[in-house]
């Protein structure tokens, strides 16, 4: 199978080395090449790519967002069956073919294996999840499920029932690291870049997919190491707020209805009085307060235009979240 390697990139100067080397030591693996998409990085990530010349480097002039430079990967990757896209922070720990015998098999979309942490920890509820019901979304947004993470809804949302020791069909495999075949990214029209700049694009991806009969895949057989959360650790607390609830606005009013919405949507704004409390006291600022009224504002926008937002101009973000500026990855 002809595979291409997209990494995409944003402020990350401390994982995208190893990253790119761990590419480069399976590089017979990608004979469509190696591929680094930055999304405007302001730190050192360009030049420690350019360091690789056997490596190709896109250097976007602004953040286009996760899924605009994923679209980007499959475009330059034309002669590509299937491309792996990964997260700078993730270092491959052997080469594709596990993941190519998965991707193999019939209406197979993606496939992917193990993360595990920097000690070789299995990444547990992040390695697969289910498609969020609005159960799920409501328990995340009011914090059950860090008050409680043994309850049923959680459990089934991030698999923790799923016996994972050997090779299944599954809803969500971990997009950080995830080989998709591009004759579904074309059925599925590439990734939304609505989903601005990250967060629930590729469960979006894999949700429109499974709608068009795809199926995806997760292999014990095939392992990573990812790091995690990287991307985010330089964004004001406040706008990663707008971009996370955004993004899972999109999602909602996209695939569920009237009724589910609301009901997620009452539970940001709920949820977000004590995590406004603790944004004050944490930043000692008085802050908090005013995202929190432009988190209400986002919800009621989505709340109120429905699908027709959910299907808006992936370039022109709802006007709450353009007021703080584009940043992350």
């Amino acid at each position: 199978m002809r595979i291409a390697a997209v990494i995409v990139s944003y402020n990350s100067a401390d994982h995208v080395g190893a990253c790119v080397d761990s590419c480069l030591h399976f590089q017979s693996a990608f004979p469509c090449g190696i591929t680094v998409i930055d999304n405007a990085s302001t730190d050192v990530t360009r030049e420690l790519v350019l360091q690789r010349p056997s490596v190709t480097l896109i250097a976007n002039a602004t953040n286009l967002g996760f899924a605009a430079a994923v679209n980007q990967g499959f475009v330059h990757a034309s002669d590509a069956e299937a491309v792996l896209v990964l997260n700078p922070d993730v270092v491959l720990q052997q080469d594709m073919t596990a993941l190519e015998e998965e991707l193999a098999k019939p209406r197979v979309a993606a496939a992917a294996g193990v993360l595990v942490d920097p000690s070789g920890k299995p990444q547990t509820g992040f390695l697969v999840r289910r498609f969020p019901t609005p159960a799920a979304l409501i328990f995340e947004n009011l914090g059950l499920n860090r008050i409680w993470p043994g309850n049923p809804v959680n459990r089934r949302y991030r698999c923790l029932d799923l016996d994972l020791s050997s090779s299944i069909d599954v809803d969500q495999p971990p997009g950080a690291c995830l080989l998709i075949r591009r004759q579904a990214w074309l059925a599925a029209g590439g990734f939304d870049e609505g989903f601005y700049p990250v967060w629930f694009e590729d469960v979006d991806f894999l949700k429109r997919l499974a709608g068009l009969g795809w199926r995806a895949r997760f292999t014990p057989l095939f392992r990573a190491q990812h790091a995690g959360g990287h991307s985010f650790a330089g964004v004001e607390w406040g706008t990663r707020q707008l971009y996370w609830y955004g993004s899972l606005l999109r999602y909602a009013v996209r695939h569920f209805r009237k009724l589910s919405c609301g009901a997620i949507g009452g539970s940001i704004v709920l949820g977000s009085v004590p995590r406004t409390v603790t944004g004050m006291f944490l930043q000692r600022t008085g802050r908090p307060p005013a995202i929190y009224v432009k988190v209400v504002r986002l919800v009621f926008t989505y709340l109120s235009r429905g699908r027709a937002q959910a299907h808006s101009n992936p370039l022109v973000p709802p006007p709450v979240i353009e007021e703080s500026g584009r940043s992350g990855s």
